[in-house]
This record gives structure tokens, C-alpha cells and sequence, in this order.
């Protein structure tokens, strides 16, 4: 028996691992016009996170022929997930007070708008990548760096080891067999917005030179075979390769905080960097596709993922099953089950409390929207995909930086 549901759409059929979880009417039409694509690629796949987002709907893959619809992909390129298991540290090393360590990894790593100042940015990194980047803007788009406010350059560099805002994170987390494990969520930040926005309006400019109309604008694509398409394809895998690269920075400011506090300990071979905001191509029932993951993580046979809970919520990493109905795919998490202004009204700060009760984290009105209620419960979530993946390790936050 198939763990997924088929949504009743146009073109295509849509395949959805929704069992046990809401999915708003709005999702649901969106995923239709997805749907009605005319170059989409046997079926739309979604997740059990599934949710309204702009330009397509938040969990779901989407496989392409001959054709990318940039606004899917989305603006923040690269976005995904990193995780490592720390040998030789475990909970009971973990002092009584977890306020210092979070206080100093705000410092270490810059959240929200903040970036790093000239002589925090690690150059070894960053430069290579910048310079794979900023001489071909200057060739090919100049359009998309005139416009900025600050020099390409400077974006890249200062913001490459920094967390960002809304639901990017940073926890400390225990598994089952208490071993520590670091955990963080972000992605390419300013510059891969900025690419997103620029190619996205470029996609929409063609929709209107073709006389091609559709039920959203957001679903505008540009065409394999014609040089913007490659140029995208080109930049959006630069800001893919920035958001891992980013993470990774992240991740080695992190340990370097807890190396103070902990006793000595290594990474162990556990460590995840994976995308789930990105279009790659891939080979699916024998033909070669572009792959778009909006909020959906590969899972093929063997792979390892991670499917993190909301700020109070447990965690998972996976291991694929390889499910080609999926596209070889899982969620990237709980998915909302309410915008971030409804959880706002809905829910108090005495709610957000009560919700991370043992967990270091902000408990303030500015994360109200980020409240674990404002998520569907994971486990249902994860008991819709049980034909996706395996649950390798499930992990409890005990520590929580919000950007």
C-alpha cells in the first residue's frame, strides 16, 4: 500500500504523503497550478510539511523538463540544514546553566541582519568563492549588482559564517543514547536573495515576451537552451555551493565555542550538509530532470537527512529509502500549520514558555511566530513518511539560537 494520496489536478497527478496532517485549501490550489505546468514531469511530489509559499508550495518536488521556474527554487538559495555528533562530549558534560553558551555563540556567529566585521571574515573560504562569482556578475549581469546598496564583494564576505533571520537556527541537541549533537538551519543569505529576486523578475519579463499567460506570475520559467537559462543555472548553483560553505562555517565557529565549555571531543562521521531549497539535475524513471526541492530534502537509498521539530519539538536524522515516487525525497521539517502573523494573535508569551520549557532559548515577543505551536506536530509528520525514510537518531533541543 502507497503512502501517499493523489490530489486531484490537471496535467499531472499530484502525489501527497499527507496522511495525518492538514493541508490548507490554498496549498492545495497552488499545487494544482504547479501541476498544469506544461513541461512538469510525470507528477508533483509533497511532503507531509507541506504549505502555502510564494511561487510554489513549501514541501514540494518538482521535476522539470526543459524548463526552471525560479520563484520555486525561491530566494533563499541553498537553504538547508547541517549536523554533527560530537564523540567524547554527552549531556551529562553539559553544565547547569546553558546561557553563557548561547551568549557566546550570538557573539561568534552574527543572527539576524548583523554580519561580521572586515576582521572576523574567514577569508580562506569565502575568497574562492567570491571569485567564482563576482568577475562573471560583472560580465554577464551587471544589472544584478548596479542596483545594490553595498559591493557584492562586501555581502559575500560578511555575511558568509552568519545565521540570518526568521526560522534559521542553531541548537544543541541530545539523542537517544545521550551524545550532544550540533544543529543548524540557514542558507546563502543576502546574496542568494538577491539572485533569487533578480532572475526572478527576469523569468517574469519573459513570461510577458512569449504572450504566455498563467494562473500565478510567480510560476514564470525560463527555458533550457536560452542563455538566461543557463546564466541561472550557473548562479543558482554558485549560492548553493555558498549556503553549504556558509554552513560549514557556521558549524566550525560553533564547535570552537563548545571546545571551551566541554570536555575534549571530535566529530564523528554522523555529519549531514544538506539542501532543501535548490534545483539540481537528477535522472528519474529514466530520463534526466531538473529536481526542484522547495523545503524537501533528497532521501535517496542510504542518504542521510535531517527533519528538524519546531523550537521546543524533537528532531530526526534520516536515512533514505530511495522512494522514486518521491522523487527520492522527504520533508524538510513540521511544516507551518499557521502564518507567522496568525501565530502572532494566537498565541501568548506565556504560551511560548510553557512550549520550550527546558530549552535555552529567547523567550521574548519576537519569536512568537517561531512558538512550537504554530508548526504541525511532528510526529505526524513523520508517520506520513514512513515509506520515505528511517529514523536514525531522534534528537531533544536543549539549546536554541534564533536569527
Amino acid at each position: 500500500m502507497s503512502g501517499y494520496e493523489v490530489i486531484d489536478a490537471g496535467r499531472v497527478p499530484v502525489k501527497a504523503w499527507i496522511k495525518g496532517v492538514p493541508v490548507e485549501d490554498a496549498a492545495a490550489q497552488q499545487l494544482r497550478n504547479i501541476a498544469n505546468l506544461p513541461f512538469v514531469h510525470r507528477h508533483v511530489a509533497v511532503m507531509p510539511d507541506v504549505h502555502l509559499g510564494k511561487g510554489a508550495t513549501v514541501g514540494s518536488v518538482i521535476a522539470t523538463k526543459g524548463a526552471i521556474v525560479p520563484a520555486a527554487v525561491g530566494v533563499d538559495i541553498g537553504c538547508g540544514m547541517a549536523a554533527v555528533r560530537l564523540a567524547g562530549a554527552r549531556a551529562e558534560h553539559l553544565p547547569d546553566s546553558l546561557a553563557k553558551i548561547r551568549s557566546e555563540i550570538e557573539h561568534t556567529v552574527p543572527v539576524g541582519f548583523a554580519a561580521h566585521g572586515p576582521g572576523d571574515w574567514n577569508r580562506n573560504a569565502a575568497e574562492p568563492l567570491l571569485g567564482k562569482l563576482e568577475p562573471w556578475l560583472d560580465e554577464k549581469h551587471p544589472k544584478l549588482t548596479s542596483h545594490r546598496k553595498d559591493p557584492v564583494g562586501k555581502v559575500v564576505l560578511s555575511q558568509f559564517g552568519s545565521l540570518g533571520g526568521g526560522n534559521h537556527f542553531i541548537e544543541l541537541c541530545i539523542d537517544e543514547a545521550g551524545d550532544l549533537w550540533v544543529m543548524l538551519h540557514s542558507g546563502s543569505r543576502g546574496i542568494g536573495n538577491t539572485i533569487g529576486q533578480y532572475f526572478i523578475e527576469r523569468a517574469r519579463e519573459e513570461l510577458v515576451r512569449r504572450d504566455v499567460h498563467l494562473p500565478d506570475r510567480d510560476l514564470a520559467y525560463l527555458c533550457e537552451g536560452e542563455s538566461l537559462f543557463d546564466d541561472y543555472v550557473y548562479t543558482v548553483g554558485w549560492a548553493q555551493a555558498y549556503a553549504a560553505a556558509n554552513r560549514a562555517e557556521m558549524l566550525r565557529r560553533v564547535l570552537v565555542v563548545l571546545h571551551r565549555h566541554l570536555p575534549p571531543f571530535r566529530e564523528r562521521e554522523e555529519a549531514v550538509n544538506c539542501h532543501h531549497n535548490y534545483v539540481v539535475p537528477e535522472e528519474h524513471f529514466g530520463e534526466t530532470v531538473w529536481v526542484t526541492r522547495k523545503g524537501a530534502v533528497r532521501a535517496g537509498e542510504g542518504e542521510l537527512g535531517i527533519i528538524p521539530g519546531s523550537m521546543g519539538a524533537k528532531s530526526f536524522i534520516v536515512r533514505g529509502k530511495g522512494n522514486p515516487e518521491s522523487f527520492m525525497s522527504c520533508s524538510h521539517g513540521a511544516g507551518r500549520k499557521m502564518s507567522r502573523n496568525a501565530a502572532k494573535k494566537a498565541f501568548t508569551l506565556a504560551d511560548h514558555v510553557a512550549a520550550t520549557a527546558g530549552v535555552e532559548c529567547r523567550k521574548d515577543k519576537g519569536v512568537l511566530d517561531e512558538t512550537p505551536g504554530a508548526y504541525k506536530a511532528i510526529d505526524d509528520v513523520m508517520a506520513a513518511q514512513a515509506d520515505l525514510v528511517d529514523i536514525v537518531h531522534t534528537l531533544r533541543q536543549v539549546l536554541c539560537v534564533k536569527g
